[in-house]
């Protein structure tokens, strides 16, 4: 066999996804088998040309389509590597190999003749996007059984301190992500509503922890359990027994432990009403039917009501807002109507002496006996009361009197006591008028 150093890999060659630092020897006499020794292994032709039928092999790569790139057919790897077989009658490949894909955790063995991870990605049709992650990298070879692994981005909506941010991810989980977060410094939460959880949605397209504990808060109370399997937020709150009401929502955060917080927050909507007295009115009318002093109610006021509603959030069930809906008086007020007296009393002229002496016998000299034995000077025992018809002082004030009553003479007692009389009438002397018979 004759070994020809000179010899590299040519351009077909290395179109093949051959590796430039591979040589290889045959003998140009031997046409049935010519021998490639690629690093320690020894491949003849018939194993290439048996290596390229695997190519062909439809079962080759079988990876869910879902999030995952359209391959190279296998007749168009193995149209690859014909010309390579061709060439002048000899063989030029890279090492045929079989390799471990874990594409975003959809792991699978695939045969490849390419000698990079950037060559075995442009062969499989595998296009990076700006944020996905490939280990090892693209430089790096490819042996037999190596593993390359893929973690696809994909954007996520967070609430850092307070703002609302867009970040890319290739985390496996929620608990990863928020690990993350929480190792840079930065404090991450993730809002969903019930009803999307209900529906099957999870915050994130992924599971809220692979493998590990979750801390859960709700109702004033927490309690932390391990899950060993891939779990949504769903099942989690399944497990913990928790009930979601239709307007609740589910934060995901990271917990003071490592763990994943997840928190349960109960909101309610509702309404609420308030009401307040709206005060009535007074009416006055005019009536001649009764003198100037005198009035009389002849309607009872009353007063109204009105009524705010108010819709109001109710979070853990404190309220924290409440915004007025409407509006209005619910029960109108009742005027309260009083008449006021027209009519001029008559003047009633007293019978009394003008000297002052006791009252002779009509009915005011019967009433100023009975009140103060007649004596115009008269004060009770308390001090309270004065002269003929015993005036309190402020009642002698409210009918014109000045000074003290029983520093009076007897014909202005008397005066007064009549106006006092026409005014609020005899009850004003209950014992005596009663006594004299005058009421």
């Amino acid at each position: 066999m004759t070994n020809n150093e000179n010899n590299s890999f040519d351009d077909a060659a290395q179109d093949a996804g051959a590796d430039e630092n591979l040589t290889a020897d045959f003998a140009a006499d031997e046409a049935a088998t010519a021998e490639i020794t690629i690093g320690a292994t020894d491949i003849t032709r018939t194993a290439v040309d048996s290596a390229v039928g695997e190519a062909d092999d439809p079962g080759r790569v079988d990876i869910e389509q879902n999030r995952r790139p359209s391959w190279l057919a296998p007749a168009a790897v193995a149209a690859i590597l014909v010309p390579v077989l061709a060439i002048g009658g000899g063989v030029a490949a890279a090492a045929h190999k079989t390799i471990e894909l874990d594409y975003d955790g959809d792991v699978q063995h695939v045969t490849t003749w390419s000698g990079s991870v950037a060559g075995f990605l442009e062969t499989e049709g595998i296009a990076l996007a700006e944020h996905d992650e490939v280990a090892p990298g693209l430089d790096a070879k490819l042996t037999e059984g190596g593993v390359v692994v893929i973690r696809v981005a994909e954007q996520v909506e967070l609430d850092i301190d307070g703002e609302t941010v867009t970040i890319w991810t290739t985390a496996d989980s929620a608990h990863e992500l928020m690990t993350n977060l929480a190792d840079s410094g930065r404090n991450g939460s993730i809002v969903a509503s019930s009803r999307s959880i209900s529906d099957g949605r999870d915050p994130l397209d992924l599971p809220l922890v692979e493998n590990g504990a979750v801390l859960l808060t709700v109702d004033g109370g927490e309690e932390t359990r391990q899950f060993t399997s891939a779990t949504s937020v769903k099942e989690a709150l399944d497990a913990f027994g928790v009930v979601l009401g239709e307007t609740d929502e589910v934060t995901l955060g990271a917990g003071p432990a490592g763990e994943i917080l997840l928190t349960v927050t109960r909101i309610v909507y509702s309404e609420r009403t308030e009401t307040e007295e709206v005060a009535f009115e007074t009416e006055t009318r005019t009536s001649d039917s009764m003198y100037k002093d005198q009035s009389k109610t002849v309607q009872s006021g009353a007063v109204g009501v009105r009524t705010y509603t108010y819709s109001v959030k109710t979070v853990d069930g404190a309220e924290v807002e409440a915004n007025e809906i409407s509006n209005e008086v619910t029960t109108a007020p009742v005027t309260k109507i009083v008449e006021q007296g027209t009519k001029a009393r008559p003047v009633v002229a007293a019978s009394t002496s003008s000297s002052g002496a006791a009252v002779g016998g009509d009915v005011w000299a019967r009433l100023a006996q009975c009140e103060s034995g007649g004596n115009p000077s008269a004060v009770s025992a308390s001090g309270t009361y004065h002269g003929l018809y015993q005036f309190s002082v402020a009642t002698w004030r409210s009918v014109g009197g000045s000074g003290l009553p029983s520093q009076a003479s007897a014909a202005e007692q008397t005066q007064r006591a009549q106006v006092l009389q026409a005014r609020a009438g005899w009850g004003q002397w209950p014992a005596c008028s009663a006594k004299l018979g005058l009421r």
